[in-house]
């Protein structure tokens, strides 16, 4: 009887262990994940700040040098406030070879914005034929399309140069300009957000209440490629703002040159016995930056509208 009286305690026992197992097992399983996910978060972290100061630091070091005289740029430390003479840098910047430098940032705007706006409605207008309509040829016109993003742009600079001399071109503002207005990579972005962005229902209704084809673009197809046009925009401003080899063939006139073209002038002489070119030239890129931020601002209720009508659609 003893016997038969144990068995079952000592199974009722053992069933009663079991489940307290596993739910330590579960609990230390899911410390450990807890704290796995703690430790990636504190990686994950780690490495946006170190981007963060990688990005940050050449801009703070720009901004700290601008501020300094030709003395305590050499003899203070790099990542730190001296003596202010920044409306010192900034006045000398202005006046210097009669106010040059407001010239170069005056041609500047004009070629990056005029060059990005005749872009962006190029290709917001190629990249939506492509999308919305059927023709022959049409899957030819993509492959060169393609095909010419495996071009270098350094190769079609001899090429261009002959073609601008012979159009009378060179030396003018329209060599900066109109290459400016066609980029197959633009075309492509276009062509992609477009198949996505603008319905063809949407078309054939408008076409149906008699709508022409140029008016369906215009008041309709161009609003919803706002955010496509906005990124072709802000892409080629500042790639176009930061140009140096481009007008450094095509631009023989000192009043002419942009800014970036200008700075490397200064910087080519070395030493003049009146100002510090140095500081000039740390001063004017901290000034040459401030466009593009003002740009970048102003622009994002148009990155935020684009984003929001792409939700509701």
């Amino acid at each position: 009887m003893s016997d038969t009286t144990l068995v079952p305690d000592a199974a009722v026992e053992e069933a009663a262990r079991k489940p307290v197992r596993r739910r330590r097992r579960r609990i230390d399983d899911g410390s450990s994940v807890a704290e796995a996910r703690g430790s990636s978060r504190w990686v994950v972290l780690g490495v946006l700040v170190a981007l963060t100061l990688y990005a940050v630091g050449p801009l703070w070091w720009l901004v700290v040098a601008a501020t300094k005289n030709q003395r305590e740029l050499y003899t203070t430390s790099g990542l730190w406030f001296g003596e202010l003479n920044l409306w010192e840098n900034l006045s000398t910047l202005f006046t210097y070879q009669d106010g040059i430098f407001s010239r170069w940032l005056w041609n500047t705007v004009v070629y990056s914005g005029v060059g990005s706006l005749g872009l962006t409605l190029v290709s917001l207008a190629a990249g939506y034929g492509l999308a919305k309509y059927r023709y022959r040829g049409k899957g030819l016109t993509m492959g060169l399309i393609i095909a010419s993003f495996l071009i270098p742009g350094s190769l079609m600079i001899v090429p261009s140069f002959i073609l601008f001399v012979r159009l009378g071109l060179y030396d003018t503002i329209w060599a900066m300009i109109l290459p400016g207005m066609f980029g197959s990579f633009s075309v492509y972005l276009a062509k992609v957000y477009a198949e996505g962005a603008v319905p063809s229902e949407l078309m054939e209704a408008a076409r149906i209440d008699g709508a022409g084809e140029y008016r369906i673009f215009f008041s309709m197809g161009l609003r919803l490629l706002s955010t496509a046009g906005a990124t072709i925009f802000l892409l080629h401003f500042v790639a176009s703002w930061n140009t140096f080899m481009w007008p450094l063939v095509f631009l023989k006139g000192v009043e002419k040159w942009p800014v970036m073209l200008g700075m490397y002038s200064w910087l080519q002489r070395g030493t003049d016995s009146t100002v510090d070119l140095t500081s000039l030239v740390l001063t004017g890129s901290l000034v040459s930056t401030i466009p593009m931020v003002i740009l970048m601002i102003a622009m994002q209720r148009y990155w935020r509208s684009g984003v929001t009508l792409g939700s509701l659609k």
